[in-house]
């Protein structure tokens, strides 16, 4: 099968050209430019945005199925960053699909698609989206979904696949930020210290993305379906976050932030960036805030019932994964 991958030189989107190359698809990848590991595997590059709609084409002629996991991840508050990046090239690759008679599509989700701020413990594919969302990236994200869900058809079949907290060697977002936070001194540990979280080795995500492609077809089981796919037990926040801070040679995190005053920091934050003219992201927002402080853990049956999906890595190992590569000095 001739797999586009787009966002293929990144986090997640590396390892998925990995799986796929194992098992002798053949393999594109399309992104904003090369990258020097992509090209040393022999996979040829689209170079193009993908919220242009003729780079999206470009992108998709001659392919079968398409794995879209190009996003923009994050905090920030800059609207115009995701909604070009996560719903307009969505939009964009879907309409691509369909001029260029591609049969396949997987869309690299989020479980944040579903978080209000609340805690959710052991939530399923049942669980609605909110009203409202608490950042700009979960709601343009779950926009993007939606379209993904209602393209499915006869002529293109469709899947989401939502993972969450996705950690490993190769990581540019979440590993890289905690561990500049810790070698600052900056972090505090907000909440009770109770709450427990799902989190995604990337391997794991990876072959589930692979499972979904060959599941997709018209009428098939996982044609206009979402699943969530992380490690079938939750870790605790704080220690897991303590884990990998000590594990990469820091402090673990002891000091304490109360509830009201961090919520009050990001409101503060979120509002006076835009007035200032600031366009890195905040230290704080109240979605990250949140996201520290309450649980949110999701249950995997459906992707082990109906893709066959089984985490080929454990915990304990993606975990060690991840700090032999810090120790080997990947991540920084």
């Amino acid at each position: 099968m001739r797999v586009l991958v787009t966002g293929g030189g990144g986090f997640l989107g590396s390892y998925i050209v990995d799986a796929l190359l194992r098992r002798g698809d053949a393999v594109r990848v399309a992104g904003r430019r090369s990258h020097p590991r992509i090209d040393a595997l022999g996979v040829e590059t689209a170079v193009g945005d993908l919220s242009d709609p003729k780079a999206a084409s470009a992108a998709a002629k001659g392919c079968e199925a398409v794995i879209h996991a190009a996003g923009a991840p994050g905090i920030s508050i800059a609207e115009d960053i995701y909604r070009r990046a996560n719903v307009i090239a969505t939009l964009n690759m879907l309409a691509a699909a369909r001029e260029r008679g591609v049969r396949r599509f997987v869309y690299t989700g989020t479980a944040s698609v579903v978080y209000a701020g609340r805690s959710i413990e052991g939530g399923d594919e049942s669980l609605p989206y909110p009203e409202h969302y608490l950042s700009v990236y979960a709601r343009t994200k779950a926009e993007a979904e939606r379209a993904v869900i209602a393209a499915n058809s006869g002529h293109l079949a469709t899947c989401v696949i939502r993972p969450h907290l996705i950690f490993g060697p190769r990581d540019t977002q979440l590993i890289p930020k905690l561990l500049a936070r810790a070698r600052t001194g900056r972090m505090r540990r907000i909440g009770d210290g109770t709450n427990r979280v799902s989190v995604s080795y990337v391997g794991n995500v990876a072959d589930a993305h692979c499972l979904a492609l060959d599941a997709l077809s018209p009428g098939g089981p996982a044609a206009g379906q979402v699943y969530f796919v992380n490690e079938p037990e939750p870790v605790n926040c704080w220690e897991f976050i303590n884990r990998i801070v000590a594990g990469a040679g820091f402090p673990q995190v002891a000091k304490k932030l109360p509830l009201w005053l961090a919520n009050l920091a990001g409101w503060m934050l979120e509002n006076a960036y835009p007035l200032l003219g600031r366009k890195s992201d905040p230290p704080f927002t109240r979605f990250l805030v949140s996201q520290l402080a309450t649980s949110h853990w999701f249950r995997v049956d459906k992707a082990r019932a109906e893709l066959g999906w089984e985490p080929e890595v454990s915990l304990d190992q993606g975990v060690r994964l991840l700090l032999d590569s810090l120790n080997q000095g990947q991540i920084t």
